[in-house]
């Protein structure tokens, strides 16, 4: 299981009941693509921390990707929105340590890496793709902690109809962008990464009924989910 140390948390899937149910334990609220959207939906995973408090997860617009080695990623169109919950410096669950506070970065290093989990380079055999990935993931974690770096553009973006501020990237193999959202209980950091599907034409919102989600359903669906009723995706970082 891959673990999240900037976050202190653990990717969590289904193996012991619905995934719906990672999402709907959560004390935050879940952010997807607007109404704009009329594709299906699914959802990936979430990750928690040691005591079991969810701490993020992701949720998935457009077709789910694959990284067969015969798919071609000029054919897969999808966007995938990572929320993760504000936190700030605190003590680890068993007490032994102290974790970051989350921030824009933490979403971006989680969609970053979530992009690279999604991605099998053409032509790459598959004895090698553990290298690749590894040497991509760090260089994702560095470009994450310099949002403010000339690999990263300003984009303005709405978020429950409000503009909002993200950082934003492309590489050969789509494209990744992070922010925040909100203020006190309720605030956010949300990244998103996505292929196929252009990031400047998305818009964001809370998730209203996440089994709209958990059901692959598709259908307009203003502001998707909230944690409370309902990460980096099962995407993770190390």
């Amino acid at each position: 299981m891959e673990t999240t140390g900037r976050a202190g948390v653990q990717a969590v899937t289904a193996g012991t009941g619905r995934k719906v149910d990672g999402y709907l334990s959560a004390a935050f609220p879940w952010y997807g693509l607007d109404d704009a959207f009329t594709g299906p939906r699914w959802l990936l995973q979430v990750g928690a921390a040691a005591d079991g408090t969810v701490e993020h997860g992701a949720t998935g617009h457009g077709q789910e990707p694959t990284i067969k080695v015969e798919s071609t990623p000029d054919s897969e169109r999808f966007a995938v929105v990572v929320t993760v919950a504000s936190r700030p410096v605190r003590r680890s669950a068993d007490g032994t340590g102290v974790l970051d506070a989350t921030s824009t970065s933490t979403a971006a290093w989680l969609a970053g890496s979530g992009l690279l989990s999604r991605t099998w380079p053409t032509q790459m055999d598959r004895t090698l793709r553990q290298d690749w990935l590894d040497q991509q993931t760090m260089l994702a974690w560095e470009l994450a902690d310099d949002l403010g770096g000339e690999g990263w553009s300003a984009l303005t973006l709405p978020v429950d109809g409000v503009p909002t501020p993200f950082r934003y990237r492309e590489s050969e193999y789509g494209w990744v962008l992070a922010g925040s959202a909100g203020d006190g209980p309720e605030g956010v950091h949300i990244g998103a990464y996505g292929r196929g599907m252009s990031a400047y034409g998305l818009g964001f919102a809370v998730v209203k009924d996440i089994a709209v989600y958990a059901g692959g359903d598709s259908g307009p669906q203003p502001g998707d989910g909230r944690a409370d009723d309902v990460p980096a995706e099962g995407v993770a970082a190390d």
